[in-house]
């Protein structure tokens, strides 16, 4: 009687120690904690979209960024390493405007893993032409006159609704290649959409009041960001390249006249351009950087620093 009565007491105690084993180690229902090798590995070209795939794919997402922090969309080229990790890759999110980065890699970076979906960020946004600004004319005809078109411009993210886009664009592509967790896919960007809203809607309310409406930068990234709030970017340089000095004279006595006293700066770029510019002036270059990660804390901080330089 006695070792049947132990026997209970080991069995009992067994139980427990399996219940314990078996708390500690599986996970509570409801929680979404994955180890790295659970997670799907999503590749894009830019740091901005992998911010968007993180803010939709939370921690079931892994993300290759193929153009990594500091470096230029405009020159860069993907490392062995880098290539390695795409292999790994279930799908691909290319920003699909004509980014340097993919016209000239895109097409060896999809055979290195052909399995892997490819997303065009792109879909459903209308392209802007790239325009080289003319300092001849009145704001109101900037759409009309004084401009040379060369080619679409690249930079759609810098536009809250194109971010909206993209945003979807790049959950529908994660439902596709995991469907089994569509609906946490597809509540995230619904959160992130509504949060998006709300950042256009304080932006406009922000740029409402400036009257000043033109903006001097040295590489012309913001021109969806202008279009989008009825603003005049105006680049310093010309076709992608430093301006000649009849442009740089021409510049300088616009910002004059229209008392411009800052030149925006991509952080990609050096310095000393827009710094002889800004001497001109009499005024300060300040820096906006086209390829944050975290795109709401960067577009109000653009937003900010571009009512401040037209006020």
């Amino acid at each position: 009687m006695k070792h049947a009565v132990d026997r209970r007491i080991v069995l009992a105690a067994a139980g427990v120690v399996l219940l314990i084993v078996l708390f500690l180690v599986l996970p509570l229902p409801g929680t979404s904690e994955l180890t790295d090798g659970d997670r799907l590995v999503v590749a894009v070209s830019i740091v901005p979209q992998a911010g968007f795939v993180e803010a939709i794919g939370g921690d079931r997402v892994e993300v290759a960024v193929m153009v990594p922090p500091g470096a230029s969309p405009h020159t860069y080229e993907a490392t062995p390493a880098q290539m390695v990790k795409l292999s790994e890759a279930k799908m691909y999110a290319e920003v699909g405007s004509p980014v340097e980065f993919e016209l000239t890699s895109l097409n060896k970076l999809i055979a290195a893993n052909p399995d892997m979906l490819v997303v065009d960020c792109s879909e459903g946004i209308q392209l802007l032409e790239m325009l080289d600004h003319d300092h001849d004319h009145d704001h109101d005809n900037e759409h009309d006159h004084g401009h040379e078109h060369t080619g679409s411009d690249p930079h759609i993210w810098l536009s809250i609704r194109n971010a909206m886009v993209i945003v979807q664009n790049i959950c529908t592509g994660l439902v596709e290649v995991d469907p089994q967790n569509r609906a946490y896919y597809e509540q995230n960007c619904a959160v992130y959409l509504q949060e998006l809203g709300e950042l256009d809607s304080e932006i406009t309310e922000i740029l409402s009041g400036v009257e000043n409406r033109r903006f001097i930068v040295f590489h012309p990234a913001w021109g969806y960001f202008a279009h989008d709030y009825d603003l005049t970017q105006i680049a310093v340089e010309k076709g992608g390249k430093e301006p000649d000095i009849e442009y740089q004279i021409r510049l300088i006595k616009e910002a004059r006249e229209h008392d411009i006293r800052v030149v925006f700066l991509s952080p990609q770029y050096p310095t000393r351009g827009a710094e002889v510019i800004a001497d001109e002036i009499g005024g300060r270059v300040v820096l906006l950087d086209p390829l944050a990660k975290d795109f709401i804390v960067n577009m109000h901080l653009v937003a900010a620093a571009i009512r401040e330089a037209m006020q």
